[in-house]
């Protein structure tokens, strides 16, 4: 029997067995999926990774995640008020620097793996790995120094920093956070996660020009991932553009799993990959809400077509799929990606 693991690797040496890999970022989905709210969903690793089972043998996808919502990391470095809303993803309410004495004054746990922060995703990694271990991609989400200021301080004071700021203040910042990112991969790869998303929206030129990108974006991206080295590392810039920076990234880091954003052109990311590395092609997931099942399989066919165009180091996948999704879209789309995405 073809695992999803089987047809992942079979993407990465430029084969395909069945069909592509279809990865569905179905988060907030799983506390519908056990009739809870949001937050009694996300306060248990075991709610979490049951939904996650429950809704892999539902929909038929090839991945599972252990990501509860993007503040657990704020969470480690000592935010302690989220906000929960009804119908979408819990945000950071009060962020852990206001002023600038706080970044000097910001501690990076020594363990990560033991910090009480960590218990649920830790809980919910080991029932993923016993369940489907081995056979389904278990699926992290890290977020790169560059960008996990945003997290802590909120984008317009972090672009301040990042622009207008004291350089030593915002290299201090960049620091700790590059060392709480070396901690934080080791402990989801000791605790049983085989696909790590470097989530880096700020290395997309996009969101900052191309000066800074190859100035700060390139060095702290390497010393992040310069420890454990690329293994298992999906490079990934949220709803960004990636076209622009693939070839230099390939060049200068060595990535060998891209995941663009849904503006980016796939058959053009295909081309500058060049098979040195697979790419996904992905969906403007927002659109699914409204789309009807037909717009849905035309949409899923061009992308495909057009990616397998250009070779076979390729799979399918959406950003993070809006909770309102109806599920009819959701299976219409993956049903789509099975037809189209044979070999």
């Amino acid at each position: 029997m073809t695992t999803s693991m089987d047809r992942l690797t079979a993407a990465a040496n430029g084969q395909i067995i069945d069909h592509i890999p279809v990865f569905c970022n179905l988060l907030d989905q799983g506390a519908r999926e056990l009739g809870l709210s949001i937050q009694d969903y996300v306060s248990n690793g075991e709610h979490v990774a049951e939904a996650q089972l429950k809704m892999l043998h539902k929909f038929g996808h090839d991945n599972v995640w252990s990501l509860f919502y993007v503040g657990k990391e704020a969470e480690l470095l000592g935010c302690n008020k989220i906000r929960f809303a009804d119908d979408g993803p819990p945000n950071v309410e009060d962020y852990v620097i206001k002023s600038y004495a706080d970044i000097e004054r910001l501690q990076v746990p020594d363990d990560i793996s033991s910090h009480p922060a960590f218990t649920e995703t830790a809980k919910c990694l080991n029932i993923m790995r016993r369940e489907v271990g081995g056979s389904t991609p278990i699926c992290a989400y890290l977020t790169g120094s560059m960008s996990l200021p945003a997290v802590l301080m909120g984008m317009e004071k972090w672009m301040e920093l990042l622009m207008l700021g004291p350089s030593e203040v915002r290299d201090l910042l960049l620091l700790k956070c590059s060392d709480f990112f070396r901690k934080e991969i080791a402990a989801y790869r000791q605790a049983g996660a085989d696909i790590l998303v470097y989530s880096d929206p700020y290395g997309s030129t996009d969101i900052i020009p191309m000066r800074l990108f190859q100035q700060l974006s390139l060095p702290w991206m390497r010393r992040d991932l310069e420890p454990g080295g690329l293994d298992g590392v999906v490079y990934y810039v949220g709803s960004a553009r990636l076209n622009p920076v693939i070839d230099l990234v390939i060049r200068e880091i060595g990535f060998k799993v891209f995941y663009p954003g849904p503006l980016d052109d796939i058959g053009q990311s295909m081309r500058l990959i060049n098979g040195r590395a697979v790419c996904a092609g992905v969906i403007n997931d927002i659109r699914l809400i409204d789309w009807s099942p037909a717009e849905i399989r035309a949409e899923v066919r061009r992308i495909v077509q057009a990616g397998l165009h250009e070779g076979k180091k390729f799979f399918f996948g959406t950003v993070v799929m809006p909770y309102g999704i109806p599920e009819a879209n959701i299976r219409a789309m993956i049903d789509a990606v099975h037809e189209y995405g044979r070999a």
